[in-house]
């Protein structure tokens, strides 16, 4: 099976090469919260290799997954509480990324040092979610989550995949509510609705929507873009009430770059109830729903794991394609954004460190 990931133009273009590998400054949920205990486990996002482990009060800490010492992965080593130690030599960092123990030697120079680079952990909704932010935005921005996730009205289940493609992918095919009617035509939920549409994008506070213009609540018929210190995709499925109270059945998607052939998709399945019916709801979807919907979620994994090399090289697009193009366009600024931000940076750094030589000169 052929694994779609979008070339680099052999290095030629360095703001698509870096969005192949996942495009920083956002917070991205990293693994479902019951997947790191007391262990260090070791993962890879946007191509990073991290260790996650919990310290005695229950709290996630994350670090590069690597022993300033020697390289050995921490992620095979010990859980301290507030720090991991390496299994090769015993050296012990905390969650600052700093050396706080070397046990073979006494006073080494290493103690004291912050060696390793660490990730600001927040854990929401059922997830660990860490920021990955760039040497000009190291300081996170504010985790702002969907109401859905967050609001004490809201039920949701959280459901993750691995995918063997390449993120943007995953993210294009939210961005195509079209694909439902046809994708997904035997599904229980989207079997509904016309299979031409007419679309149309309209921006909202923190994005954008796109939507088939004349029908709504019958299929997959719009979809949510939001930007809030995380990049989140928001869609309903119109549910009949013989699949449960609570209105529509929602979702909040995200996708998670692993490195350029893979990627992780996390998606909360969510309804607005409360009391009796909140629970009625969760058994329902224990019971009845989940396969259901896990066969909707396997039948996208499928398709874009099977797509064509390079697939996004050689695309004929339409109009019911203007919604992904948008984000993509959108993708595009923000990595620019943060190339010139990055240049003046350090073009900032090598004014001081000139200003600073001649002063000690």
């Amino acid at each position: 099976m052929t694994s779609p990931t979008p070339e680099a133009a052999g290095g030629a273009d360095p703001i698509r090469a870096y969005l192949d590998r996942g495009i920083k400054n956002y917070w991205y949920p990293v693994a479902p919260g019951w997947q790191v205990g007391n262990a260090p486990i070791g993962i890879t996002r946007l191509g990073e290799q991290i260790v996650l482990w919990r310290d005695q009060d229950g709290s996630v800490h994350a670090l590069e997954d690597r022993c300033p010492h020697r390289g050995a992965r921490l992620s095979l080593g010990w859980n301290l509480g507030n720090r991991v130690a390496c299994w090769y030599h015993g050296v012990e960092v905390d969650g600052s990324g700093t050396v706080q123990n070397v046990p073979a030697v006494s006073a080494c120079p290493l103690e004291g040092t912050k060696c390793v680079k660490s990730y600001p952990a927040q854990e929401h909704a059922g997830a660990v979610f860490l920021w990955f932010g760039d040497e000009a935005h190291k300081e996170p921005a504010p985790l702002q989550l969907p109401e859905e996730l967050v609001g004490e009205e809201y039920a949701s289940f959280l459901c993750m995949s691995n995918w063997k493609c390449n993120y943007q992918y995953a993210i294009d095919n939210v961005m195509d509510p079209m694909h439902g009617a046809y994708l997904h035509a035997t599904s229980h939920s989207m079997a509904e609705g016309d299979k031409q549409a007419d679309m149309r994008v309209r921006k909202t506070e923190s994005g954008l929507m796109f939507e088939k213009v004349g029908q709504r609540d019958v299929n997959f018929d719009w979809v949510e873009l939001g930007e809030t210190g995380c990049l989140w995709m928001r869609l309903a499925i119109p549910y009949k009430k013989k699949f449960g109270p609570g209105g529509n059945f929602g979702i909040i998607g995200f996708a998670v770059p692993v490195d350029g052939d893979n990627c992780q998709v996390y998606f909360w399945r969510t309804r607005k109830v409360q009391g009796w019916q909140r629970d009625a709801w969760r058994f329902l979807y224990r019971n009845r729903l989940e396969g259901l919907h896990w066969d909707v979620l396997e039948q996208d994994r499928y398709v874009l794991e099977s797509m064509a090399p390079n697939a996004r090289e050689h695309e004929f697009l339409y109009q019911h394609d203007v919604g992904m193009t948008r984000v993509r366009r959108m993708l595009r600024q923000r990595a620019q954004q943060h190339f010139a931000e990055l240049d003046a940076l350090r073009a900032q750094q090598a004014s001081a460190a000139q200003e600073a030589g001649h002063s000690h000169a």
